[in-house]
């Protein structure tokens, strides 16, 4: 993920002790007695049990002082404030949690493989680097380290079928590489309120021949970015879209983070496309990266991804606020809140938390309920069935083979503590980042629901698994994300076209896929790179296989627009 984003954790101050001399039970009772209370979905009794095992698991490790960091978000603010100091008095282990920028976290991660100091303990790393951990192999594969040097330190209720992301931290060795700590996707947001009333619905059937809904499809989101841009409402011009592009390092964040996939690159498949993933790179039936360009059989500059560079470029120029092209991901983030947009295409659920508090009045009614709803992603013309729908960010605990095997059982220790079933439903309700079945369906967040705007009917429903991070064709994430923002942001400012630009952006990934073949670093199953022919070439072999990519273009890229209801939508989840 990303993204800086603007939310602040009011955190109780915990008056706990954190010297050894005073961990144990009476620091767990007061700890759970001020933070946990009923939210939880374990017992009082249970949650008791779970902390005795926290402090006699940590008993040869009173002392310490350990450093873990993650990136700044909400969750990772009441991990860092709150859950630290409680592990720390409770365990005797001094905790320091450091809470840096997303790029910051990645930065010093390749310092730590490329060096072999250990800077930290423990990362929240985002598991878009699954593929990169499992082939430079310098992480803790937990599988094996669970069963192996771990064991003495693996919470008996870790309960890993509980965590709903794992699939996502799983490499193809069948190893499970890193944790989910915190998770969110990117989804469709829209004016339910605007959406619902008779005048808007009334003229939007009578310019455009079908019901003003949520949109199925790119062709339909469009439509309604078009109807809504510069007509007034409650005495205030709006706009029918928003987003950003500023040429900016979180500009790559735009478009890695799956948009590609919405627009129908890449194969189907779930986590992620095969052979073909959603950055348009190819791999072979030994996971090994073979290209990225269409020449080689991959997507990365083909029809899809091309009409997707060229819709977001249409629609930030004809239908979001003229400021949005010179806005960072940051910047461009608050703006829906302030009541003058009436959808967005690709806004992360992370924000939940800050467009519900009390200071989002302009899109929130007296009651406390949202103006708001969140639904799945419209998808491009070149979608099928089949394919994932959009990204989940999870940011997962990740051990290092660089750090000293106390070290790192010590930080095991503190990342099962802050995902454990004692602690989670309660920081689930600060930062609104799912990782566990058990929390999504817990009664207090039933009783929240009709609050957070669709967020739990999504994490209940059945379409979740189509949104899924970066998956394991990407062989070094740090060096081929970077590539991402100066490509897309020459097609942003209009130095290039959207074909010139993926054509330069395939070219690229290219170049250091094949430096990594070279050096032969990763071993076999790095990259092997494919011999070179036209799309029409590729497309057949890839039909003739019953796969998809890369497609040939689609003359008329404007297909029949379609809308669903929302509140039927989220009835056809229930059942």
């Amino acid at each position: 993920m990303r993204r800086q984003i603007l939310t602040s954790t009011t955190a109780i101050v915990l008056l706990l002790g954190a010297g050894n001399a005073y961990a144990g039970m009476d620091e767990a009772k007061a700890f759970l007695d001020k933070e946990i209370g009923p939210l939880s979905t374990l017992s009082r009794a249970d949650q008791e049990k779970e902390m005795q095992w926290f402090i006699d698991a940590a008993k040869p490790f009173a002392g310490m002082d350990i450093k873990v960091v993650s990136e700044t978000i909400a969750t990772h603010s009441y991990e860092s404030q709150v859950l630290a100091p409680a592990f720390s008095a409770i365990t005797g282990i001094k905790v320091t949690h450091d809470t840096i920028q997303e790029g910051d976290v990645v930065e010093k991660i390749q310092t730590q493989m490329q060096t072999g100091q250990n800077l930290y303990d423990g990362w929240v790393n985002d598991s878009d680097l699954i593929g990169t951990h499992w082939r430079y192999q310098q992480v803790r594969n937990l599988s094996d380290w669970m069963e192996g040097d771990g064991k003495d330190v693996t919470n008996p209720n870790l309960d890993l079928k509980d965590f709903i992301g794992t699939s996502f931290t799983t490499a193809p060795d069948k190893k499970l590489y890193q944790l989910p700590d915190q998770q969110f996707a990117n989804l469709y947001w829209f004016r339910y309120d605007w959406f619902n009333d008779e005048k808007n619905k009334a003229d939007f059937k009578a310019k455009y021949g079908y019901d003003l809904g949520v949109p199925v499809n790119w062709s339909a989101y469009e439509d309604i970015a078009e109807f809504f841009t510069g007509r007034e409402i409650d005495g205030k011009k709006v706009y029918g879209h928003m987003d950003y592009g500023k040429k900016d390092p979180s500009l790559g964040w735009r478009f890695t983070d799956a948009w590609l996939s919405m627009a129908g690159n890449g194969d189907k498949g779930i986590p992620n496309g095969l052979p073909v993933d959603e950055w348009g790179i190819k791999v072979d039936e030994n996971s090994r990266p073979v290209g990225s360009c269409t020449a080689r059989g991959g997507d990365t500059n083909g029809p899809a991804a091309v009409y997707s560079i060229q819709k977001y470029l249409d629609w930030l120029k004809a239908y979001a606020p003229a400021e949005a092209q010179g806005m960072t991901f940051s910047e461009s983030g608050p703006v829906p809140a302030q009541g003058a947009v009436a959808q967005q295409i690709f806004w992360y659920t992370a924000f939940t938390a800050s467009m519900v508090d009390a200071g989002a009045k302009a899109v929130m009614n007296d009651d406390g309920t949202p103006k708001w709803r969140m639904a799945p992603s419209p998808h491009g013309v070149y979608w099928k069935d089949g394919m994932k729908l959009g990204y989940q960010d999870v940011g997962s605990w990740t051990l290092m083979k660089s750090t000293p095997t106390d070290r790192a059982k010590a930080a095991w220790l503190y990342a099962q503590f802050v995902t454990s079933k004692t602690v989670d439903v309660k920081k689930s309700h600060v930062g609104l980042t799912f990782i566990r079945e058990s929390t999504i369906h817990d009664k207090s967040f039933t009783e929240r629901a009709p609050k957070l705007g669709g967020l739990i009917e999504f994490y209940r429903s059945p379409a979740r698994v189509q949104w899924s991070p970066t998956g394991t064709n990407v062989p070094d994430y740090p060096k081929l994300a970077q590539l991402w923002w100066q490509a897309i942001g020459d097609a942003s400012s209009g130095a290039k076209s959207a074909q010139e630009a993926m054509d330069s952006l395939c070219a690229e990934q290219e170049k250091v896929m094949s430096r990594i073949e070279k050096s032969g670093v990763q071993g076999d199953i790095g990259p092997k790179m494919a011999e070179e022919h036209d799309l029409e070439f590729w497309n057949k072999d890839a039909v003739s296989k019953g796969n998809l990519a890369p497609q040939l273009k689609i003359e008329n890229e404007k297909e029949k627009p379609i809308t669903i209801n929302y509140d039927e939508l989220v009835k056809s989840w229930q059942k």
